[in-house]
């Protein structure tokens, strides 16, 4: 039997009842399908900040190389700030360095028995992955700005092995899709502003410079602005879309809020050798210990780590199961984006439907 070692970080506000959920369904389909987990938890984050100033220790951090996965919660407290005043408890400022994380991949996919906020939306008729540069763009600033009293600056960086990686990384996804709900051709959309800022014209050009290795795949490059109104009014035009780091922050959000709010949300942080995967929502913290917050996106975000340790049937049969429980109403979403069955409750769903 396959064994695995995984880090576990359980996070802050919501995070540990999304991780004790998410467990829960892996061990359940680990069962059935032939390996084994071996979970480490580690704490970091914010209520690590709070005790000893640090939202991670170097053991957590050497753990999180060795292991073969990192699972980890939301992370955060809007009231733990660091001395310049931002967020203090967050991670992805040392965990996407620290393991060369570079693609942070964010599928939007609209689920059966969810409710679209665009009318008249079906299931699978929003269906792209949002793949965000991770270690450059304008957030490689962080922490390094420069701050008077009178002026704040902020810089972008894009670097030529930066950019092709991440497009390369994204190409490589186009190609193993199904095409575009709306017409089934791969395609890569580059997503810039190179009509005003020279960094996002580099950006633009190292995507041309990489397109002729894939010509299977459609290329095309539009502003963000434009697509930002696009994924409104036509969402199932978009396949894979590629862009920079602070960009990509936005518009994966707003895709989220096509299909059911952030709880239907996970992603992957990759790299080539170590990655680590979180939904990309908030610790919530007016919602921890309430027993309501939308477990599915740690859940699918689980299913992502399956298939980047190679277990591909196991994440199939946790999408499938997810699919299942939503499409019957064993787990229903409330309007606020909470879930009716309570947090454990829809855990419970999806760990049914895999046993059927």
């Amino acid at each position: 039997m396959k064994r695995y070692d995984v880090v576990v970080i359980p996070g802050d506000g919501i995070g540990p009842e999304l991780i004790e959920a998410a467990v829960g369904v892996l061990e359940a389909v680990a069962k059935t399908a032939g390996f084994a987990l071996a979970l480490e938890h580690h704490e970091a984050g914010a209520s690590l900040y709070r005790r000893t100033g640090r939202v991670m220790t170097d053991e957590t951090l050497d753990a999180c190389r060795r292991a073969h996965g990192v699972l980890k919660g939301p992370v955060g407290d809007p009231a733990v700030r660091a001395p310049d005043g931002t967020e203090a408890g967050v991670l992805g400022g040392v965990l996407r360095p620290g393991l060369d994380a570079y693609a942070n991949v964010r599928p939007i996919r609209l689920y059966p028995g969810v409710t679209s906020a665009l009318a008249g939306r079906a299931p699978g008729s929003i269906d792209y992955v949002v793949v965000r540069e991770n270690t450059e763009g304008l957030y490689a600033s962080r922490g390094r700005g420069f701050v008077t009293e009178d002026v704040a600056l902020d810089t972008m960086v894009m670097t030529r092995r930066g950019v092709e990686r991440i497009v390369r990384r994204a190409f490589a996804i186009a190609r193993q899709r199904s095409g575009a709900p709306g017409d089934r051709r791969r395609r890569l959309t580059c997503v810039d502003k190179a009509n005003v800022l020279r960094g996002f014209a580099f950006f633009r050009d190292g995507v041309r410079r990489v397109a002729p290795e894939f010509p299977d795949v459609e290329l095309e490059c539009l502003y963000a602005d434009a697509v930002a109104a696009r994924l409104v009014q036509d969402p199932g035009h978009f396949d894979v879309l590629v862009m920079e780091n602070f960009l990509g922050d936005i518009l994966s959000d707003l895709g989220g809020g096509t299909i059911g709010g952030l709880g239907m949300c996970p992603s992957g942080n990759i790299g080539d050798r170590a990655a680590y995967f979180e939904p990309i929502h908030g610790s919530a913290p007016d919602l921890a210990g309430t027993d309501r917050a939308n477990p599915l996106s740690m859940v699918l975000t689980g299913a992502m780590m399956l298939d980047w340790l190679g277990e591909t049937e196991g994440a199939s049969r946790v999408r499938h199961a997810v699919d299942a429980a939503l499409g019957d109403g064993s787990i229903a979403l409330c309007p606020d984006g909470t879930v009716v069955q309570g947090t454990r409750g829809a855990g419970r769903a999806v760990i049914d439907r895999l046993s059927r």
